[in-house]
């Protein structure tokens, strides 16, 4: 057992080590808990069943000054025990009806990821003029911390949130740049968050906007296979299928090994014989008729 204050008010039981960094202060946490009294016999919180625990602020949406303290000492994938005295968890009032006055509580606790966002939270806080003061290193370092959130949220399928935070991020990097050197800098961070958003749309179900965003980069990387890839999706899903060979054969050029790319073309072979079968069937039922008539 390790006591992470000196009165013993908190204290943690290892039952699975995590791995990398510590839960820094002010993160956004994802964590599977429940919570007990009476020395684990009854239990009175958890989302141990929800698919996909929400991000939480600490400090903000983590008020429980217990819980708090021993994330801060957790990792990545790590699975704990802890035990509250009421000064850590809910003081001499309690939480009626659930949790009488006085009652230390114990948590199960489990951090699914984190993302550190102390440095994305202050610049958003400041106001716009301020922003624009803000040196290029820490703006690419908040758009990259934005592209992170997005990526989280993309990958529990809630793409209109992921889509909202990659947009967040892309509209800080439009500023002026002093030199060719920055503009590159700027270029970089933005390709990688307009071939997110061009993804995001085609999960949407959004082609127009998908191919929208992969122009974009291609504007900016010409030669980038993902940005072409992403428009001959778009252009597939549209059944502009001119347009789509050409973009899905350009990136095969950059990536003639590439399964996704080689895929999307027998795909669009395929829905082009099926289009052209459906067009000749047209024409035969329609002649048909005129012939009877």
């Amino acid at each position: 057992v390790q006591h992470l204050t000196s009165d013993g008010g908190v204290c943690k039981t290892l039952l699975r080590a995590g791995s990398g960094q510590r839960v820094p202060p002010d993160a956004s946490v994802a964590v599977r808990y429940a919570g007990y009294l009476g020395n684990w016999k009854s239990f009175f919180c958890s989302n141990m069943h929800d698919k996909d625990p929400k991000l939480m602020k600490l400090g903000k949406d983590i008020t429980l000054l217990g819980l708090e303290l021993g994330l801060l000492s957790m990792a990545k994938g790590e699975v704990a025990h802890f035990s509250f005295a009421p000064c850590y968890a809910y003081g001499q009032r309690g939480c009626p009806p659930r949790i009488p006055p006085d009652s230390t509580v114990f948590f199960e606790v489990e951090v699914l990821d984190f993302i550190d966002s102390a440095e994305c939270d202050a610049f958003f806080e400041l106001r716009e003029e301020q922003q624009d003061m803000f040196p290029l290193e820490k703006v690419l370092k908040v758009a990259a911390t934005e592209r992170e959130f997005g990526n989280y949220y993309f990958h529990k399928q809630n793409f209109r949130v992921a889509k909202r935070r990659y947009k967040r991020a892309l509209s800080i990097l439009d500023r002026s740049s002093s030199s060719e050197a920055e503009q590159n800098q700027i270029n970089t961070s933005k390709v990688l968050l307009l071939l997110n958003l061009s993804l995001t749309y085609l999960k949407l179900e959004h082609p127009k906007q998908a191919l929208k965003y992969g122009e974009m980069a291609l504007k900016m990387d010409p030669g980038n296979a993902k940005a072409l890839f992403r428009c001959g999706q778009a252009c597939l899903l549209m059944r502009d299928y001119s347009k789509s060979r050409d973009f899905l054969v350009r990136a095969q050029c950059v990536q003639p090994f590439n399964r996704d790319i080689n895929n999307a073309l027998k795909n669009l072979a395929r829905s082009c014989t099926e289009y052209m079968a459906m067009q000749e069937e047209m024409c035969c039922r329609m002649f048909g008729r005129l012939r009877s008539s």
